[in-house]
């Protein structure tokens, strides 16, 4: 399937850094960026360099009193501090580049210049109107999606595949019918932000705005694409976004150290390309996706990305295509203590077993966690939670 895409890209980006025994370190994203361009996956792609937002495009999401604070004395910004958020120099300025990626990137796809876009370094799916969470400083995604919302879109997808909540997106438009926000994660009772059960629906005028899958720890290949194959599919297809927005956190992944999900690479490469099967279904091609969680740097966040790239790119890699030992001399560089991967797989075939309606196994906990979310949601959109067909 192809497309024309774009990466946006900023060495700047680096500077997001809370330093180096802090999890967040984006030379992952330097490294994914790096590995993609070996493999040949940018060839041909527009790499614009992001303009850092300002102001007007901060305060569409945040409190400005909050930004003015991390601006000019971050030490006093709220959720600023270790152990999650250590301030560093130039927060502001590093944070706000994030965002003007990922508003370029959407600005892109609205505009119909190119059909996918892609910002490794954004995915900072925590952070809240009035202050920083969970590594994130300024919220880019949910400042991209009201952007899109000012540029006339009347509908937007969120979908969210990082193993925690995304809370902030949800916080931001949970009252807005206009944005429905689709997180599939580890279960809030084992695991940060402690959100995201089934029950949160939306709130006011917005139910429906909110759908979360809350999947018990260790899940693995099979239970995460069957989850994700019960929900996101037939949810879009009801919604008919005009915008799908992707937020592509490798944390689920079995390796990383922050999460308790056992997911492959090769079953996130089954998810990318379900995703760009449903944008040039549902929404004419339009899809913008970013990074997020992740917390192995070398082995699989690169690996993860890459393959992410490629499926926008409309070149998706052959699993077993060997990673380039100038790559991997790379990463040992940069990240000394981890060995980098020599291929692109995991070996895990993606598998499942498609959801057949009802209620499944009442004595699988992932079953359980689907069918929670379908009683919740299917009703509101006037679809049966029990129909397989949907």
């Amino acid at each position: 399937m192809g497309g024309r895409a774009m990466f946006v890209w900023d060495d700047a980006y680096v500077r997001y850094d809370f330093g180096r025994q802090h999890p967040m370190r984006q030379v992952r994203a330097l490294l994914a960026r790096d590995l993609a361009a070996c493999l040949g996956v940018l060839d041909g792609m527009r790499q614009p360099a992001p303009t850092p937002a300002d102001d007007r495009l901060l305060g569409l999401v945040h409190d400005l009193r909050y930004v003015n604070t991390l601006r000019d004395d971050p030490v006093f910004a709220a959720g600023v501090g270790p152990p999650d958020n250590p301030p560093f120099p130039g927060m502001h300025e590093a944070a706000a580049l994030i965002v003007g990626g990922t508003v370029t990137a959407a600005r892109a796809v609205w505009q119909g210049e190119v059909d996918h876009a892609v910002n490794l370094a954004g995915g900072l799916h925590h952070a809240m109107r009035d202050r920083a969470s969970g590594f994130c400083l300024y919220n880019d995604l949910a400042v991209a999606i009201a952007d899109l919302l000012d540029q006339g879109a009347r509908c937007v997808a969120y979908v969210d595949v990082d193993a925690h909540h995304g809370d902030g997106v949800q916080a931001a438009f949970d009252a807005d019918p206009r944005v429905v926000t689709i997180s599939l994660h580890e279960s809030g009772e084992a695991l940060f932000p402690g959100t995201g059960a089934p029950t949160e629906i939306g709130r006011d005028g917005g139910q429906g705005a909110a759908v979360n899958v809350a999947l018990p720890p260790g899940t693995g290949d099979a239970g995460w694409l069957r989850a994700f194959h019960a929900v996101v599919p037939p949810l879009l297809r009801a919604v008919r976004p005009q915008v799908l927005v992707s937020q592509c956190g490798t944390d689920a992944h079995r390796r990383d150290p922050l999460a308790d999900l056992l997911v492959s690479v090769d079953a996130m490469a089954e998810v990318y390309a379900a995703l760009h099967a449903l944008a040039h279904e549902i929404c004419d091609g339009r899809w913008v996706a970013t990074g997020g969680g992740g917390y192995v740097h070398a082995d699989v966040v690169p690996r993860a990305w890459t393959r992410l790239v490629a499926e926008m790119a409309g070149r998706p890699l052959d699993a077993h295509t060997e990673v380039p030992e100038t790559w991997r001399a790379e990463a040992r560089s940069h990240v000394p203590y981890e060995e980098p991967p020599t291929v692109m797989t995991d070996g895990a075939p993606a598998v499942w077993n498609p959801w057949h309606g009802g209620t499944g196994d009442p004595d699988d906990p992932v079953d359980r966690a689907i069918a929670a979310t379908r009683t919740a949601i299917w009703p509101l959109y006037g679809l049966d939670p029990l129909d397989a067909r949907d």
